[in-house]
């Protein structure tokens, strides 16, 4: 026979709350078994619908002959699960299981309500089996958004790695291709120091993808057992919701990325032609300071070569690794200073407002701090933040001079040798080149005319 697709509380009696014996059916529609209907009716001395309290219009009402044997229906394949174990019964009376006892959180009969949790809040296993579920699925809610969010980082962070590589091997082949048929060589050498720091990447960050993937895999696994456990019988989830709570709630925290897990592109994109000039003895151009794409404002475009950068109105979906700035559109050159002296020119004709200069490596990149600290040496033009040394006139290019032992840092006018301004403090840690513009700016070859 086909389960009934209808609980007991539906096929119960409101005045007894037992499965209707006998129904009949009143004139406002409501059914009551028949003899708890006449001893209500004793009690009242009146003729009304004990549910809506309308009068019956019939002394006798007719029996409910279809919610009868509806009820017969029910009752005899309540029947037939007790006899074959899938209702349990009370090992103390023998008699079935029907309520839920929320002070012991336990399944009690009815003896045992009457015998020793009289006192305590006893419902239907059905109304709390739907509490619980309720319960349950909104911490599976949760549980399902952090493995959506934690898939999504991962995806994120392999597609970017992905791409890096394959974006920084077009490069290398794209230069490689300008150099004679000698320079192969060179081009295999460069390519094969790209594979091997790929590789080295993902061994470094092996441990951290497969905690990751663990991580993944638990809260799949979690998520899986407790929609198989929703599905079980009412008595088989009250006995193991306790610890199936316990088990969603006490997920793991999520696992971070690690700084320094990203493709060190400048390594190989970086100053290419002037590296390959040192060994075939040719004229380059040479570049003082190559951008590091890992550290640029997701609204920052820097060009293939990394010498300059453009803004964007469009936030590119790149991961919030932990060098990368979130909040002041801004990008660092790749490489840092601790001694001697360095200078490089930046063409800012194009830029209605810019801002360069020098800043600690510890500066924080993250937020809206990176200007309200003592860690920035800039100039800027047509810019308010922070407190840098602002230029007024319009200006083709700017050369920024680091002395670090001198503990210095000049700004001037390439074009007409002009000194600009001049910072003088002691510098004790690694400085890196910064720039920020709207909309473009260029970083000048050093035998740029």
């Amino acid at each position: 026979m086909a389960s009934l697709n209808v609980s007991a509380e539906e096929l119960s009696c409101p005045k007894c709350h037992e499965i209707f014996k006998d129904p009949v059916l009143l004139s406002c529609s409501h059914s009551v078994c028949k003899e708890c209907l006449q001893q209500y009716w004793r009690t009242k001395k009146a003729q009304e619908c004990p549910v809506c309290k309308k009068r019956s219009s019939k002394e006798f009402p007719p029996s409910n002959l279809a919610l009868k044997n509806l009820c017969e229906s029910f009752l005899k394949e309540r029947n037939e699960r007790s006899s074959s174990g899938s209702e349990e019964i009370c090992s103390l009376h023998s008699e079935k299981l029907k309520l839920f006892c929320l002070n012991d959180k336990q399944l009690v009969c009815v003896e045992c309500y009457t015998s020793k949790h009289a006192k305590h809040t006893v419902k239907p296993i059905s109304e709390v089996v739907s509490s619980y579920k309720e319960e349950l699925n909104t911490a599976l809610k949760s549980l399902r958004e952090k493995l959506q969010h934690n898939e999504n980082i991962k995806g994120k962070f392999e597609k970017t790695v992905k791409s890096q590589a394959e974006h920084t091997e077009r490069q290398i082949k794209q230069q490689f291709e300008k150099l004679h048929q000698f320079l192969r060589d060179e081009e295999e050498a460069t390519i094969t120091a790209l594979r091997e720091e790929e590789e080295q990447k993902k061994q470094m960050m092996k441990e951290k993808l497969e905690e990751m993937n663990r991580h993944i895999s638990a809260l799949s696994h979690t998520i899986k057992d407790m929609e198989e456990m929703m599905k079980a019988s009412d008595v088989c989830f009250l006995k193991e919701f306790p610890v199936s709570k316990e088990r969603v709630q006490s997920s793991q925290p999520d696992p971070q990325m690690a700084s320094g897990a990203l493709i060190h592109v400048p390594r190989y994109l970086g100053n290419l032609p002037f590296r390959v000039w040192k060994k075939m003895q040719d004229i380059v151009q040479n570049t003082p300071v190559i951008l590091d794409p890992n550290t640029a404002h997701p609204r920052l475009i820097l060009s293939d070569d990394l010498t300059s950068v453009r803004r964007s109105e469009i936030k590119q979906p790149l991961p919030d690794n932990p060098e990368r700035f979130d909040g002041y559109q801004c990008v660092l050159g790749s490489e840092g200073f601790n001694s001697g002296t360095h200078w490089w020119d930046v063409e800012v004709k194009e830029s209605r407002w810019w801002t360069l200069g020098v800043t600690k490596a510890s500066n924080q990149r993250k937020g809206r701090d990176f200007y309200n600290t003592d860690d920035v040496w800039n100039m800027m033009h047509n810019w308010t933040v922070g407190s840098g040394f602002s230029v007024e006139q319009k200006l083709d290019r700017v050369r920024v001079y680091l002395d670090y032992d001198g503990g210095t840092v000049s700004f001037s006018d390439p074009v007409t040798n002009t000194h600009l301004h001049t910072f003088t403090t002691t510098f004790t840690d690694t400085l890196f080149p910064f720039f920020s513009c709207y909309p473009s700016l260029r970083i000048l070859p050093v035998n740029s005319e």
